[in-house]
């Protein structure tokens, strides 16, 4: 379906963004898969190339492309080539706008420049053993000790959590109120933060995700980003473009994999003829083709929305519901005619599949985004 919300300097980007991937992503992909992360030099050659946080101001070193556009494009690019380790996403349209919404002038002029050349890699530290969906439920603590805080827990599941110069961490501020929390930005070598082990996924092998500890680690006050009472309030605003940033791949993921099972059955024959004149595989096909293109328009429209601060978190919610249980369904039909092929772990689709079953998951489950929509019913 021909999409329009493009314009001629969002083609030039992707063009771009492309040669680069397949420059310096594609090549690498399986070295990164078996080391269980992705090497720091394609962070600053990306950064080179002005692909991290291009909507940050000029005198950082960004290029003010104030246009989620332009996030979108990387999303989709990524999701493309399958690459779940170089998690540009979480950088940029993630990670670094608390810095630019939260940050003071110093802490932007301080953290930003290197971020946006690649040499400040950069994470956010929410889930914990025992507190996902719930960040209301977290027990990492914050204690004001005058110049300083005293951070002391646990998180998991953190993406970045090898690579990460710069991890945002919430933690709670007031023992009497459970909202109550500040996000810290706890450095590289700052004396009781500890990396556990790179945790073994089902799938994103690429992806460095770590558990982090925190054992009385002095955060100055010069790192805590915004009011110390206030980070419940900013996760949440945040969220909305977090969603959109999911759905953005994964529709992205759902196009990819349905073109790669197109190929495979155009190719594969079954009783002298192609898997592709099977009645039952061309309206597989055909269902997946119509839902990935109303998933795509919605998800365009969301990103339009977006740009004009118009989305709402309940149509975020909608947008991350519809693509992800979109895409899981997309990459399961796709294994199931691929055959015992598509168990195999060389064929893209069986990466696919792996790679997407988290996205039903992280940045909240699809039974919280339900929640979410249906308290936006007034249910």
């Amino acid at each position: 379906m021909l999409r329009n919300h493009f314009e001629t300097e969002h083609n030039l980007f992707r063009d771009a963004f492309r040669s680069f991937l397949n420059k310096e992503v594609v090549p690498h992909q399986e070295e990164w898969e078996d080391a269980g992360v992705v090497d720091r030099s394609v962070w600053r050659k990306a950064g080179e190339m002005g692909f991290l946080l291009p909507w940050a101001e000029e005198e950082y070193g960004g290029a003010a492309l104030k246009d989620f556009r332009y996030e979108q494009i990387m999303c989709e690019e990524l999701a493309a080539i399958n690459e779940p380790g170089f998690m540009i996403p979480l950088h940029s349209a993630l990670c670094g706008p608390y810095i630019a919404e939260y940050g003071n002038a110093e802490q932007k002029a301080r953290w930003l420049p290197g971020i946006i050349r690649g040499e400040s890699i950069l994470a956010v530290a929410m889930t914990e053993p025992s507190a996902g969906s719930d960040l209301a439920g977290m027990r990492t603590t914050a204690v004001d000790k005058g110049d300083h805080f005293v951070l002391n827990g646990s998180k998991v599941f953190i993406s970045n959590g090898l690579l990460a110069d710069l991890v945002i961490v919430a933690a709670k501020t007031d023992p009497s109120n459970k909202h109550a929390m500040g996000l810290f930005v706890v450095e590289r070598g700052m004396e009781g933060f500890e990396r556990g082990r790179n945790l073994k996924k089902l799938g994103m092998k690429s992806q460095d995700t770590a558990e982090l500890f925190f054992n009385d680690v002095k955060v100055p006050k010069e790192n805590l980003l915004g009011d110390a009472k206030g980070g419940f309030f900013y996760l949440m605003n945040m969220l909305a473009q977090e969603r959109l940033t999911n759905a953005c791949g994964a529709v992205a993921g759902a196009e990819a994999a349905l073109n790669a099972t197109v190929e495979y059955v155009k190719e594969r024959k079954a009783f002298d003829r192609p898997i592709a004149h099977f009645q039952n595989t061309r309206f597989k096909l055909a269902e997946m083709r119509t839902q990935i293109d109303v998933a795509q328009v919605f998800t365009d429209r969301c990103v339009m929305d977006h740009n004009q601060k118009k989305l709402t978190p309940e149509v975020a919610a909608e947008a991350k519901l519809f693509t992800t249980e979109l895409l899981c369904k997309v990459v399961d039909e796709g294994v199931q005619l691929h055959g015992g092929w598509g168990y195999m772990w060389e064929y893209p689709i069986c990466k696919m599949y792996a790679n997407a079953r988290i996205q039903r998951i992280f940045a909240g489950t699809s039974e919280i985004m339900k929640e979410i929509i249906s308290r936006g019913m007034k249910l």
